[in-house]
């Protein structure tokens, strides 16, 4: 009998962020599902980071009895009554005087202790002495029974997450054990054909799964038990199989990848056959085809169920902003707080209207300004997340904001951290990532932050005072010269003072696949009909160069096929031109090299780096320059191992504007 499978998926709701936290929270508190799990009793060892589930009562005092707080002798307070320099008393030795060392019982009939150093050990008619220069109150540098804890006395309430301290505490008032609540377990179920484990030879189509590594990383760190399930194909039987297994022995079970309305998406149907589904589509962005539900275990224990989509991007934020407050929940915690800032936006942004968008921006203080700089990727771009110190939320509705509006960002790293950035804004360069790194070595204290725009819109944020230098590599087509035409031109008239500092030479020229199948050697090639041609983003550098190339050649580049294209990196180029997605590409030796591509060498240019004055003079560039103008070795060799480049004026003044 075949199987009966469920039709197209269509989105239930596309519902507004909190209407569907509302509506799984209200099925989940039906399911039993939203106050804190059972309690169990584990060792004190064991309990670092976990929440009590009850409060802890002392069983005994601490101390629990009188003790010495330091090396002396006991003595009665009495006893030393008129004792001072001019006229010491003499205590009799194991009478009116019995040695103790810290933590030892008071003897019976003590109150006081005299420490050592305030002692002289005195012999009299064979007789034992101690001489004392001054009185002692009664209790003098004495613990009594209980100073820190009395028994019955509340130690610890219960909801407190234990820490290092806590842990004495308990045991310093007559604990082995402590009782807690029971760890969330979640169950991770990557789904899809195209899925391959890490490790594997790689095939085109194929995509490393690697979801559940870090979805369950983030389960981990909100205290929970993690099982990563294998991989399962996209078969809707055995999808549902695996996910009502996993509901047996679990408290969430998170299916990734297939919660979308593709004809191999079935997590929706899969929910909504084993369970109740409550949401399908959210207004957010990334993280549009969230999927949410509640389930029962067969006998009948309430379990939560989420489809989380499979770009990476939306993937760890969807979990961090619906899964993981759940988790905290049911341990009777509450979603640590973020850290939040104002910011100035250095770019427009557009919002898709009716969702929220969750932008992803790096941060950098700049001239006393804290600015957020947006970073470009997707759903799928992984390392827009990386790279990213904040989000700013645009609520839905709201078109964007303007550059130069304040934002609220919430922070995804210390605000000490970004006081120490370096903000590169302006053209790509691979010798940006060898200095970012080379800088972290040295100073860990020290970050760089580099955003590819081109080597135009690098001086442009330099004129708004967004960055603390930028990249750049524009060649004049007048004068022939790179950088000092334009730097005049759109920074001197702003009264930005700046130095032109060299940095690298480096070589331009053809990115061709490996054996350059269509034979391609020059610029004129690129005007035939079966060549396609991948370019640079207006305002780059590498794309002023080929305009003032073909210009100079007489060729009309609208007659380029893919002209139009724009990429944002050499690297992306290389990219498009790796996988075939086009036949040729602009840019430069080291990313060829980077992909294992062809290269035909045309131009040799220089790639510098423009500082405003007053950061050129201070102490957060200082590791930098020491690295450039001093030739780091190290540094040097690792730029001349990419290929392509030319290190003859790194470091060097090349003008003061």
């Amino acid at each position: 009998m075949t199987e009966h499978l469920p039709t197209r998926n269509i989105y239930l709701h596309d519902v507004p962020l909190d209407e569907a936290i509302a509506d799984w929270q209200t099925a989940l508190a039906a399911a039993g599902m939203l106050a804190p799990l059972g309690k169990e009793t584990i060792p004190l060892a064991d309990a670092l980071g976990r929440v009590t589930a009850e409060p802890v009562w002392a069983r005994i005092s601490s101390p629990h009895y009188h003790a010495a707080a330091m090396d002396g002798f006991a003595v009665r307070s009495e006893d030393t009554r008129g004792a001072t320099e001019t006229s010491p008393l003499l205590l009799r030795l194991d009478e009116q005087a019995i040695a103790v060392d810290t933590g030892d019982p008071l003897p019976s009939g003590m109150n006081a202790v005299v420490m050592i150093e305030q002692t002289q050990p005195v012999t009299r008619d064979g007789a034992e002495y101690i001489e004392i220069l001054a009185s002692s109150a009664p209790w003098t540098y004495v613990r009594p029974m209980g100073e820190d804890v009395v028994a019955s006395e509340l130690v610890l309430p219960a909801n407190h997450r234990l820490r290092p301290q806590d842990l004495g505490a308990i045991a310093g008032s007559g604990h082995r054990e402590v009782t807690v609540y029971r760890r969330p377990r979640v169950a991770i179920l990557p789904t899809g054909s195209e899925l391959v484990t890490i490790g594997s030879e790689l095939k085109p189509g194929d995509i490393i799964e690697y979801n559940t590594l870090m979805l369950g990383a983030q389960a981990e760190e909100a205290g929970c038990i993690v099982t990563r399930l294998p991989i399962v194909r996209d078969n809707y039987p055995a999808i549902r199989d695996t996910v009502a297994a996993a509901l047996e022995s679990h408290d969430l079970v998170a299916i990734n990848a297939g919660s979308s309305a593709g004809s191999e998406d079935y997590t929706a149907a899969i929910v909504q056959e084993l369970g109740q589904l409550r949401v399908h589509g959210i207004a957010i962005r990334p993280g549009h085809p969230v999927v949410l539900g509640v389930a029962q275990s067969q006998a009948g224990q309430g379990k939560a169920l989420v489809g989380i989509p499979g770009y990476p991007v939306s993937a760890a934020m969807t979990f961090d902003l619906l899964v993981k407050p759940l988790l905290y929940r049911w341990q009777g915690l509450e979603m640590p707080d973020k850290p939040t800032v104002q910011a100035t936006l250095t770019r427009k942004t557009l919002s898709p209207l009716g969702e929220d968008h969750f932008l992803r921006v790096t941060l950098g203080k700049v001239g006393g300004r804290l600015v957020a700089t947006p970073l470009a990727g997707g759903a799928g771009v992984l390392m827009s997340l990386v790279k990213a110190d904040g989000i700013v939320q645009i609520p839905r509705f709201s078109e964007g904001h303007d550059a130069g509006s304040q934002v609220r960002v919430e922070l995804m790293r210390p605000l000490s951290a970004i006081d120490s950035t370096i903000v590169v804004i302006g053209s790509h360069d691979l010798t940006l990532d060898l200095l970012a790194d080379r800088l972290r070595q040295g100073q860990p204290r020290r970050s760089l932050s580099s955003a590819h725009v081109g080597s135009l819109s690098g001086l442009l944020a330099l004129q708004r005072g967004e960055a603390h230098l930028a990249g750049s590599h524009l060649l004049d087509e007048a004068s022939g010269e790179y950088n000092i035409d334009t730097i005049r031109r759109l920074l001197t008239p702003h009264r930005v003072r700046v130095v032109l500092l060299g940095f690298v030479n480096r070589s331009q020229g053809l990115i061709l696949p490996k054996g350059n199948p269509k034979g391609i050697h020059s610029l004129d090639h690129l005007l035939r009909e079966d060549v396609a041609f991948v370019n640079r983003q207006r305002g780059a550098g590498t794309r002023v160069l080929l305009d003032y190339a073909l210009a100079q050649k007489g060729l009309n580049p609208r007659q380029i096929s893919g002209y139009e294209r724009q990429e944002y990196t050499h690297l992306a180029v290389a990219a498009a031109v790796k996988s075939g997605a086009a036949d040729v590409g602009l840019g430069i030796l080291a990313a060829a090299r980077a992909l294992e591509l062809d290269f035909v060498p045309l131009f040799d240019e220089r790639y510098d780096l423009v500082i405003p004055v007053e950061h050129y003079e201070s102490e957060l560039l200082a590791p930098l320059l020491a690295l450039v103008q001093g030739q780091d070795a190290g540094f040097v060799a690792a730029v001349q191992a990419l290929g392509g480049y030319g290190t003859e004026q790194m470091g060097e003044v090349l003008a003061e504007l």
